[in-house]
């Protein structure tokens, strides 16, 4: 039996080869101007290609909130997007992370997300990368034009943080240098509570600047983790803090590796036992250790709704941006409140120059020492110039042609850097290894 004929019915597409309609929502904001439109807006096909065949976005993290955003950019016109991600997929992460299947468990989260992103929307290209942040160079990270962080820890936020804030180079006068700005979003949930805060290197605060923002982690006495463990949270810690090095000193414990979180488990489930205590699971463990509050859907959603129209707005200026924290809690109704936090003028990372005094009869050497005092944290074996390039003291091969200048006052060498005549004030340019980006010190001597 011959089957009816069937008309094919034809898609009609662009030039650019999308479906003839298929960004209407976005020509709206795109092709045509208005009384909220950011400053420099030129509404037009140009800004429509630059969003769609230029900008280049980086997303950092595919959990959670990296999948919500990875839809979100994707179905908003950006068609050139890479993740990043070292993490590969957990039953657990189902019940939110909705581009993963059960026959996607322990595989990387970064090459199944871009997959399905792929698969769903039409001309988008998602290049995915299964490693830690780390590994890649700083370079690397120069050439998105925007980074949007989906991260679930300080420690990676503020690593991000002096990656961006390494390319942001001054102008004499202090002002940032607009063509070394990288711009960066960051977003964040913890339960039903969550940030979006659009950062912009030498203009609005960075990671470091706000740092107080975040609460101290919560921490047990040792006391009561070693004799008399109330809750599975104390089993679990017992056995991370206290039974890991005794057992296996030796050995640095990984908190991302499964190996070792099941050793933590199986120990802290036999203290449980022990003391008649329950609750002691592997997804628990898990949470304690990574400190990890359980996520909630619907706050992914938000936080990243609000993180990928920051992007549209940075990449087209069609509306003014963010101004510059957003902060979100739906556990007792929906709340919503923006605020427009303030730079640290002596960030160490993101300021035109961190100040400090020191006595005016220090030698280079005393200098050297203050500053490995005041940066122990960030410097340990410090290069030390001037703002013109001056070099004053210089780790490896220029090391003996510089190392006189170790005994000679700072006073002698900032004023003979300056012009001749004894100088009070001056800046100093500080490298060492462990900076992503040169430390700027404005040095008073008094």
């Amino acid at each position: 039996m011959q089957p009816p004929d069937v008309k094919m019915q034809t898609i009609e597409r662009d030039h650019r080869g999308d479906i003839v309609g298929r960004w209407q929502d976005l020509d709206y904001l795109l092709l045509r101007g208005g009384p909220l439109a950011g400053p420099g807006f030129e509404p037009g096909e140009d800004t429509k290609r630059l969003l769609m065949d230029v900008m280049h976005v980086l997303v950092v993290g595919a959990g959670g909130l990296g999948c919500e955003l990875l839809k979100d950019l994707s179905m908003s016109g950006f068609k050139k997007i890479d993740v990043i991600d070292m993490d590969t997929i957990d039953l657990s992460n189902l019940n939110r992370q909705f581009l993963f299947r059960t026959h996607d468990i322990g595989k990387p989260k970064a090459i199944i997300a871009a997959e399905r992103v792929m698969e769903r929307v039409e001309g988008v290209v998602v290049t995915p990368h299964y490693c830690r942040i780390e590994d890649k160079p700083d370079d690397w990270y120069e050439q998105f034009h925007i980074i949007i962080m989906g991260l679930d820890s300080l420690e990676a936020r503020s690593y991000m943080n002096a990656v961006a804030c390494s390319f942001l180079r001054f102008e004499a006068d202090g002002t940032p240098d607009q063509s070394t700005i990288k711009p960066m979003i960051d977003g964040g949930t913890e339960g039903w509570k969550g940030h979006a805060r659009v950062i912009l290197p030498g203009v609005t605060p960075c990671f470091q600047c706000t740092m107080w923002l975040f609460p101290p982690q919560t921490t047990f006495p040792l006391c009561t983790l070693a004799e008399t463990p109330r809750n599975a949270a104390h089993c679990i810690e017992y056995a991370h803090l206290i039974q890991w090095g005794n057992e296996r000193g030796d050995e640095e414990f990984d908190a991302d590796e499964p190996d070792h979180l099941k050793w933590v488990y199986e120990n802290a489930l036999r203290r449980a036992e022990a003391f008649g205590i329950e609750g002691v699971t592997y997804s628990h463990t898990m949470g304690v250790v990574k400190n990890i509050i359980p996520a909630i859907p619907s706050t992914n959603a938000i936080i990243a709704g609000q993180c990928a129209i920051e992007a549209f707005k940075m990449a087209t200026m069609c509306a003014k941006g963010m101004d510059n924290f957003m902060m979100y809690n739906g556990a007792d109704g929906v709340y919503t409140h923006t605020v427009a936090y303030e730079m640290d003028p002596d960030c160490p990372i993101c300021s035109p120059g961190v100040a400090m005094e020191v006595p005016k009869e220090s030698t280079l050497s005393d200098f050297i020492d203050a500053v490995v005092d005041k940066f122990k944290d960030r410097v340990a074996l410090p290069s030390i110039s001037t703002s013109n390039g001056t070099n004053l003291y210089m780790r490896g091969v220029l090391e003996e042609a510089t190392r006189d200048n170790l005994t000679r006052k700072m006073s002698v060498l900032i004023g003979e850097d300056q012009g001749g005549g004894e100088k009070l004030e001056g800046l100093i340019i500080v490298n060492d290894k462990k900076l992503k980006g040169p430390l700027r010190v404005r040095l008073t001597l008094t």
